[in-house]
C-alpha cells in the first residue's frame, strides 16, 4: 500500500474512535441519566471525569490531526513530502492526546466511581468505596468481583455505568495510539519516498487518432504520405492508391491531347 493511501485509511479510521471518546466522556457526566450530579461544579463526579480525557485527549487532540492526516494522502508538489512531514507532527499530537485519554480512563477504572454508600457504622456518605491510596489493581479489585458493585446506592447502577464508559474510552484510546504510531512511521517513509499517488500521464496516440503508440509528440512529424496512410487505415480507405490513380489520369489526358499513345 502506498504511503498516501495508508494516510487516508489511518485518517478515516481515527474519526469513529475520536467521536466515541467524546460521547463516552460526555455521558460520564450524567450518571443514571440525570443532570443533578453535574451541578455544584461537579461535586459528585470523579476527578477522572472532570479531566475530560475523552473530550480533550482522545477527542479534539485526535480529531484535528485525523483531518490533516486524511488530506495528506492527496497528490501534492514533490510527492507531497511537506504534507507527510506535517502529518508526522500531527500524529505526534494524536499520540499525546490518546495517552492522556488512556491514563485518565485507566485511573477512572482502577479507582472506581464516586457514590453514596453505607459505612460500617450504618451512616451513609459520599465517597469512593473501592479505592484508597494504598490500593492497587489486583485480583482483589472490584473490577473482578461484580458482587461488590451493589455497594453504591446513589446514583443507582453507577458502578456498571462507569466501568462500561471508561472501558470504551480506554479501548478507543488504545486504538488511536496504535493508529497514530502507524502514521508516524508512514509519514517518515512518505518524507523519503513521497505519497506515490502521482497521476499517470495520458496515453499518447499517433497522428491518425489510432491506438496508442510509442511516438512522442515532441519528435518530428512523420512524412505526409505516411500520415495519409495512417488516416486511410483508420477510415478503411486505401489512400495509398490515390496518388498513382491521379498520375495515370494526368498521363492519359496528355496522351489524348497529343493524339499519340
Amino acid at each position: 500500500m502506498c504511503t498516501g493511501a495508508c494516510s487516508r485509511v489511518v485518517g478515516a479510521a481515527l474519526w469513529p474512535f475520536a467521536l466515541l471518546c467524546i460521547v463516552a466522556n460526555l455521558l460520564l457526566a450524567f450518571p443514571n441519566w440525570k443532570t443533578e450530579y453535574i451541578e455544584n461544579r461537579g461535586k459528585h463526579l470523579t476527578p477522572e471525569v472532570l479531566y475530560l480525557g475523552g473530550i480533550i485527549g482522545g477527542g479534539i487532540m485526535v480529531l484535528v490531526p485525523a483531518i490533516h492526516i486524511q488530506a495528506t494522502g492527496r497528490h501534492g508538489c514533490c510527492g507531497n513530502r511537506c504534507g507527510m512531514f506535517l502529518s508526522v507532527l500531527f500524529a505526534a499530537i494524536g499520540l499525546a492526546g490518546s495517552l492522556y485519554a488512556l491514563s485518565a480512563s485507566a485511573l477512572g477504572l482502577v479507582r472506581g466511581p464516586l457514590c453514596k454508600y453505607q459505612l460500617a457504622n450504618g451512616m451513609s456518605s459520599w465517597g469512593r468505596p473501592f479505592w484508597n491510596e494504598e490500593q492497587h489493581l489486583s485480583d482483589d479489585s472490584y473490577l473482578f468481583h461484580r458482587d461488590l458493585w451493589d455497594i453504591c446506592q446513589v446514583p443507582e447502577g453507577v458502578t456498571e455505568f462507569n466501568v462500561i464508559l471508561f472501558s470504551l474510552v480506554l479501548g478507543s484510546s488504545v486504538a488511536e495510539l496504535v493508529l497514530c504510531g502507524i502514521q508516524v512511521l508512514n509519514g517518515l517513509l512518505g518524507c523519503l519516498c513521497g505519497t506515490c499517488s502521482q497521476e499517470k500521464a495520458p496515453a499518447q496516440s499517433d497522428w491518425a487518432g489510432g491506438p496508442s503508440r510509442s511516438v512522442s509528440r515532441t519528435g518530428p512529424r512523420p512524412p505526409r504520405a505516411r500520415r495519409e496512410r495512417f488516416r486511410g487505415a483508420a477510415l478503411g480507405v486505401a489512400v495509398s492508391t490515390r496518388r498513382p490513380l491521379k498520375s495515370r489520369f494526368r498521363k492519359w489526358r496528355r496522351v489524348g491531347r497529343s493524339g499519340t499513345l
